[in-house]
């Protein structure tokens, strides 16, 4: 099943919709409710399909995210040769605490876009970059889930885009928190929520074997593979739960996967090669079976005083 969320011009309200033979069919609820109910996702998929609250046609209805309006958004670091790559440019050695455990930082859920807005940059920013990543989206709540069941608690999978302003990123994690202003202007999800079992023919080590690649303006960018994961989703959303609850909705992101930024390929390639992106850029990232999400870079705001 691939799942969406669109606003209605009938009634000017969020509205749920499944995918079907090149149509939308809505549900009169949000698909955070749906996620929230004891109903699983096929039986309001039978609904939507037998008693639709609206058909639109999917090519011109305009997409929000999937999940506009998430609990909570954790992102993880769990590609390998990114997280190496990344560390390099940023002068420091990874630390052996990645080897033994998942890490993650809270992203911002009131700054969710959907898959075709435009995306603005941080105030202040000289140095602004996509990060290509999947997200995998909670559909059950759970507490201390083991590793083994924590599967059973992915309602679907999702593009994401972890807009990343990397000079704010650097001044403010020198202070030895994790990301703030560097990660809170923008993050794209979409166009589709994926069910798993859409995606298990795929499956391969601890991911799918599923490309995922990145273009600026039609230029080839980022080329890599979902199956290069080092911590699976089950490994995180566990991890994620330890001591607290994820609940429906919640966005467990993957973290960049390898070559998926401009901080590595500049790092790699030069700048010159792959310069930050700057407004009137259009940057498309897209992953095998789940889509892609399509953004122009806007102007940032001025930056306010500090005090």
């Amino acid at each position: 099943m691939r799942w969406t969320s669109y606003r209605s011009i009938t009634d000017g309200r969020e509205h749920a919709a499944l995918l079907h033979d090149g149509e939308l069919l809505a549900l009169d609820r949000t698909l955070l409710d749906t996620l929230r109910d004891d109903t699983p996702l096929a039986g309001w998929a039978e609904r939507a399909r037998a008693r639709p609250w609206e058909r639109l046609p999917a090519e011109t209805t305009p997409l929000l995210a999937p999940v506009p309006d998430p609990p909570s958004v954790r992102d993880f670091m769990a590609f390998e040769n990114h997280v190496v790559t990344s560390h390099a440019a940023f002068g420091v050695e990874v630390s052996p605490v990645w080897y033994q455990q998942p890490v993650f930082y809270f992203s911002n859920p009131a700054a969710i876009l959907g898959p075709e807005d435009e995306v603005p940059m941080a105030p202040g920013t000289a140095r602004w970059d996509f990060e290509l990543e999947v997200a995998a989206v909670v559909g059950r709540t759970g507490t201390d889930v083991h590793p083994d069941r924590a599967e059973e608690h992915i309602a679907g999978y999702v593009v994401l885009c972890d807009w990343s302003a990397r000079d704010l990123q650097a001044t403010e994690t020198a202070v030895g928190l994790g990301p703030a202003k560097g990660k809170d202007t923008a993050t794209s999800l979409g166009p589709w929520l994926v069910t798993p079992d859409e995606l298990e023919p795929h499956r391969q080590g601890r991911g799918y074997d599923l490309r995922m690649s990145a273009c600026v303006n039609g230029l080839p960018y980022s080329d890599g593979t979902w199956a290069d994961l080092s911590w699976s989703f089950a490994e995180m959303l566990s991890y994620a739960s330890r001591g607290t609850r994820v609940r429906p909705g919640d966005i467990i992101g993957s973290g960049t996967v390898g070559t998926g930024c401009i901080l590595e390929l500049g790092l790699t390639h030069g700048e010159r090669a792959f310069p930050w992106l700057r407004p009137g850029d259009e940057v498309t990232l897209e992953i095998e079976q789940l889509g892609a999400i399509r953004s122009l870079i806007t102007s940032s705001a001025t930056p306010g005083p500090l005090r």
